[in-house]
């Protein structure tokens, strides 16, 4: 009934979601503490009326590119719309790659990257970011796969990849696809928007699940080239996109600075709880993101994140990483609970780590 690739791989696993009525604070899984513009709630309010919802939607979601090519001073051509990054992620998979066609990408990153190539049967070249979180640039560039990924600001490390050196990456790989996945890109300083202008290779994928608190509605942008723009509407669903995500997403970019006043909120956060991770002892590398990965290196993390849980604080720990957890930032109360939770398993993981130094 499926294919064997399908039976032999391991599915993406999402981050715990609280069952209804669990009350648990959610840093796991990276959304925004702060409720979106009002403006998107009214204009789904305006969506539902009406005989609107028995109609299908805009195929190429127009409401919304629309807002986004007068944002971002985009052209149309050069954006296509998706549900959540992710559906653009599967879009870039499915037209670039077949079977024992390559994708290279640095990691850690974001795992769903593997997921998307062993369904398109790809062959992974994965290259292990540096002890500095440095993005290993020359061994990306020289694997000339058919599709090169650079996660930035990456997950779950939050350390940004600077746009020079991305330019000079897309310039090595010459006619090959350099997408730039900036799900987080809001919380940095700076982004690589600008690379799509100037080299025709460049895809730069963006979400609005975590600067603009719209996870639930799954609203993502592509930016590209107009004829890499023509060639993933082959492989779109005909009406990927509903009404209700369209007005909502179009609203949410014509506020754009309700968005920008929550990031720098939570921003302080961010740098807040930084130093408080400092002091207990954790090693933080500097993180543009909405997350903080927390590390202390030879030390598996997950006794720490499962007391976590019992006292009702969610974070993520990765197998493929276990010295380190990733703590998404959350209002300051939050905040608070967490390291209310957290103080007493960090100290106990010190003290044994001073008492194991001690003995050898």
């Amino acid at each position: 009934m499926f294919r064997k690739s399908i039976k032999k791989m391991a599915p993406y696993l999402p981050g715990e979601q609280p069952r209804p009525g669990q009350r648990l604070i959610k840093l796991n899984t990276n959304e925004n503490p702060y409720p979106p513009s009002p403006r998107v709630s009214r204009a789904i309010a305006k969506a539902i009326m009406g005989s609107a919802l028995r109609l299908h939607p805009a195929p190429r979601a127009d409401e919304f590119v629309d807002s986004a090519a007068r944002l971002y001073s985009i052209p149309r051509s050069m954006i296509l719309a998706g549900t959540g990054s992710d559906e653009l992620l599967a879009m870039l998979f499915r037209a670039t790659l077949g079977s024992g066609d390559t994708v290279a990408y640095a990691v850690p990153t974001y795992s769903l990257y593997d997921t998307l190539a062993l369904v398109q049967e790809a062959r992974i070249l994965h290259f292990p970011i540096g002890t500095d979180f440095e993005l290993p640039l020359d061994a990306l560039a020289d694997a000339r796969a058919n599709l090169t990924i650079v996660c930035s600001p990456n997950s779950p490390s939050g350390t940004l990849v600077s746009r020079r050196k991305l330019a000079a990456l897309a310039k090595r790989l010459g006619s090959r696809l350099l997408v730039i996945d900036e799900a987080y890109v809001d919380f940095a300083d700076e982004n690589a928007l600008s690379l799509v202008r100037r080299h025709r290779n460049v895809v730069v994928l963006r979400t609005l699940s975590k600067s603009y608190s719209l996870a639930g509605m799954r609203l993502g942008l592509c930016f590209a080239h107009p004829k890499i723009i023509e060639q993933l509407g082959k492989v779109k669903d005909s009406y990927n996109l509903s009404r209700l995500a369209i007005a909502a997403g179009a609203a949410a970019l014509d506020d754009n600075n309700w968005m920008l006043r929550n990031v720098e909120q939570i921003k302080r956060t961010r740098a807040a709880a930084t130093r408080r991770l400092l002091k207990m002892g954790f090693a933080v590398p500097p993180s543009s993101a909405n997350f903080v990965l927390a590390r202390m290196p030879g030390r598996d993390l997950g006794p720490v994140a499962a007391g976590l849980r019992k006292g009702d604080v969610l974070v993520r720990h990765f197998r493929t990483w276990p010295d380190a957890i990733r703590i998404s930032i959350g209002t300051p109360a939050e905040m608070a609970a967490l390291f209310e939770v957290l103080a007493p398993l960090a100290a106990a993981l010190m003290a044994s780590r001073s008492n194991g130094r001690a003995r050898s």
